[in-house]
This record gives structure tokens, C-alpha cells and sequence, in this order.
């Protein structure tokens, strides 16, 4: 028997809300992701205006707001964007680490997916052919975040239907 939820007439892509949560630094990049994201939902069905865009100072605030947002029970889904960079110390690793642990441990506590384009480049330069390899980068990675997005949320809504 299929109990795909998918298929039932109640599940409609169109009405899932989605919160992309990205870090102000170097927004000139990040943000790319979204316009990769909202271009990709777009084309699986979704609708854009149900993508609320929340700004944080730094990926290091992303967790605590991916928290927050995924307890008010009105998101299918939460995608974040960062780009922690290596400037001489090695905060950037830890960062990194704490962000993507933060954010696993968000989805495991709240049944909300919570997906990540929080990159951590080994070598960035704030010159002109990284700023725009990235940007182009950051729109592929947020094309990427929404099939990632698209495909948890029909999977948890399958799940949560049969239990």
C-alpha cells in the first residue's frame, strides 16, 4: 500500500513555508544563494512569496534563529547561507564545526529540516575573480539547498503522516 503523502491531494507544494536564514557577511556572495534558491522552488512548484528571508550578523547566529523559527511550527523547511572564511586564525574551522553541528542538532530536536549552504572555502581572497567565482558558486549551492529542501519536506511529511 502507498501512503506517500506526496500523492494525496492535501500536500500541495504551494503552500509550504520556507525560511532562508543567510549571514550578513559578505552578503554580496551569500545572498546569490537565495536567488539560486527561490529561481530553483520556483521551478519545483513552490511559491516565492512563502520564502521568508531572515538576516543574521554572522553564521555563528544562524543556529540559535534556525531554533527559534522551527519551534513556531509555521515552516516545512529552514535553509540557511554562510560563508565562513579562514582570515589567518583558526576560528574559521570552529565556526564552521559549530554552525553545522548547531543546525543538526535543531533538526534532530524539532522535526523541522533545517539545510545548509554554509560554505568554508580553504582559500578565499577578497579580489575580484573570488568574489565573482563564488557568487557563482552560491547561486549553484542555493539551487542545490532547494532540491535538498524540496526533497525533506515531502520525506518528513510522508514520515509524520504515517506516524
Amino acid at each position: 500500500m502507498d501512503q506517500s503523502l506526496t500523492k494525496k491531494s492535501d500536500f500541495n507544494v504551494r503552500d509550504q513555508r520556507i525560511a532562508f536564514i543567510h549571514a550578513s557577511w559578505h552578503a554580496d556572495i551569500v545572498l546569490n544563494a537565495l536567488e539560486g534558491f527561490r529561481s530553483q522552488l520556483i521551478e519545483l512548484g513552490y511559491d516565492a512569496d512563502k520564502v521568508d528571508v531572515i538576516a543574521v550578523p554572522g553564521a555563528y547566529e544562524i543556529p540559535l534563529q534556525a531554533k527559534l523559527l522551527a519551534k513556531t511550527g509555521h515552516y516545512a523547511a529552514i535553509a540557511c547561507s554562510g560563508l565562513v572564511v579562514d582570515g589567518g586564525i583558526y576560528r574559521h574551522d570552529f565556526v564552521a564545526q559549530t554552525v553545522c553541528s548547531g543546525l543538526m542538532q535543531v533538526q534532530l530536536e524539532t522535526e523541522i529540516p533545517v539545510l545548509t549552504a554554509i560554505l568554508t572555502p580553504h582559500h578565499f581572497h577578497e579580489h575580484g575573480e573570488h568574489q565573482q567565482y563564488f557568487s557563482r558558486h552560491f547561486v549553484q549551492k542555493g539551487q542545490e539547498l532547494a532540491h535538498a529542501a524540496d526533497g525533506a519536506i515531502r520525506l518528513t511529511a510522508q514520515a509524520k503522516a504515517i506516524s
